[in-house]
């Protein structure tokens, strides 16, 4: 049986593009329920987005190799 953790580039991408949604609404929204201002909340947005892209990216990678 061949190996079922093969990914395509479609797939790639919209794993990321899911991963960035959901960190940048995660952090964002979390810095506005803080009080945060609204520039703040969008540089967590970003570093949120930014962060659970390169996690889940590592993570992808280990399971690819293995």
């Amino acid at each position: 049986m061949g190996n079922s953790h093969q990914s395509c580039s479609v797939c790639r991408f919209l794993r990321s593009f899911a991963f960035s949604a959901i960190g940048a609404g995660v952090l964002g929204f979390s810095a506005l329920a803080l009080g945060f201002d609204r520039d703040m909340a969008i540089a967590a947005a970003f570093v949120g987005a930014l962060g659970l892209v390169s996690w889940a990216s590592r993570r992808f990678d280990n399971v690819k190799k293995d």
